[in-house]
């Protein structure tokens, strides 16, 4: 049942990422209302009140003091967002940032120790919340592919591909040994931010690759620099168990050691030739059972859209006593994690991760 009034939410930030919280949040009809934004720029304060019709401070810790909010969502550079969340955390607002949290580990312990000290701070990881991932995620979580124990991930960098290994993988906060490479190859760049390839490009694109061994079970890590745009760069996903294997959307298991069976993740849209609902993503299915069901419908909203929507909606929630959506312990493991994979690949040498002082005692 949704509430009667909408939630409320305001945004530290006016650049790119901050920009597209703020539309996918108009798409929310009736669900969440922007009611603020704070800039450092004063130039840019007359077109953001035009843009979206809130007040504009110029000061993070002004719009903390006087914008009503449900929770302050912080989109600014990641060498800045520890400051920003600390200030409005001592103001007693509850925080989503965007990911990563802090660049490096020294500011996720000092964001760790604001946790402990009772400040309510998510994270913005949408990727295990777009639908697609949200499905495969959920083959593997209801045991049809028996005890999953490889998960090789192509779909984003760095912490991004983490979150989706570590919970494919189920392996919590687990010590892990890391190999990583990196190789350039030409490859004609795709579309940008600002729309198709106006003429074309043959560059060097570079590739990550991590090995990533949780005492037994294994994650392989796999980024092209061009590929979150790139027409032939693709994403991909591939879980292996016990008794089954998911690759993208097909799905092959063994029912018994006579019987094997091959399904295909379905992909259900509405606004196809001849229908008239609109366009929109209904969800996924397997068998004819939901693995995803878009509870955002009709609302018209791309893939990465509807992972963003489901983290602003997931900790208005929250701080309505519901779950967490990603907390930020979750989320500096991703990130050390991907600093290390980042090490392994700069130096060509074997890492060990250590117990950090978020994981949980």
């Amino acid at each position: 049942m949704q509430p009667t009034t909408p939630g409320t939410f305001a945004i530290v930030g006016d650049g790119y990422r901050a920009g597209l919280i703020a539309r996918v949040a108009r798409r929310l009809e009736g669900r969440l209302r922007l009611t603020g934004i704070a800039t450092r720029r004063p130039e840019r304060r007359e077109g953001l009140e035009r843009e979206h019709g809130v007040p504009v401070w110029t000061d993070a810790a002004a719009l903390a003091g006087e914008v009503e909010a449900d929770f302050v969502f912080v989109a600014v550079q990641g060498d800045r967002a520890p400051a920003v969340v600390a200030a409005l955390a001592a103001a007693g607002r509850a925080v989503l940032v965007e990911t990563p949290p802090a660049p490096d580990v020294t500011g996720l312990v000092d964001l760790h120790r604001l946790v402990e000290g009772g400040s309510v701070i998510q994270v913005a990881e949408q990727y295990h919340l777009e639908p697609l991932v949200t499905a495969q995620l959920a083959v593997a979580q209801a045991g049809l592919l028996g005890e999953v124990t490889q998960a090789d991930v192509a779909i984003a960098h760095e912490y991004h591909g983490v979150s989706v290994i570590r919970r494919a993988l189920g392996v919590g906060f687990d010590p892990v040994t890391i190999r990583a490479m990196r190789t350039a190859a030409p490859v004609m760049w795709g579309p940008e931010r600002a729309g198709d390839p106006v003429d074309e490009r043959i560059a060097p694109s570079t590739r990550t690759l991590a090995w990533l061994d949780f005492d037994g079970r294994l994650g392989v890590y796999d980024f092209d620099e061009q590929q979150y745009r790139s027409w032939i760069r693709t994403p991909r996903l591939q879980l292996r168990g016990s008794h089954g294997e998911l690759r993208d959307t097909t799905v092959r298991r063994v029912l018994d050691h006579r019987t094997p069976v091959r399904s295909e993740i379905t992909r259900l849209d509405a606004g196809g030739p001849g229908n008239h609902e609109g366009m929109y993503l209904r969800g996924y299915q397997l068998h004819g059972q939901w693995l995803f069901r878009n509870d955002l419908a009709p609302a018209r909203l791309a893939e990465d859209e509807i992972g963003i929507a489901r983290a602003l909606l997931g900790m208005l929630a929250h701080v309505h006593g519901g779950p967490p959506i990603y907390d930020l312990a979750e989320a500096a493991q991703d990130h050390h994690l991907g600093l290390l994979i980042r090490q392994a690949a700069e130096t060509g040498e074997t890492v060990r991760s250590e117990r950090m002082p978020w994981a949980p005692r």
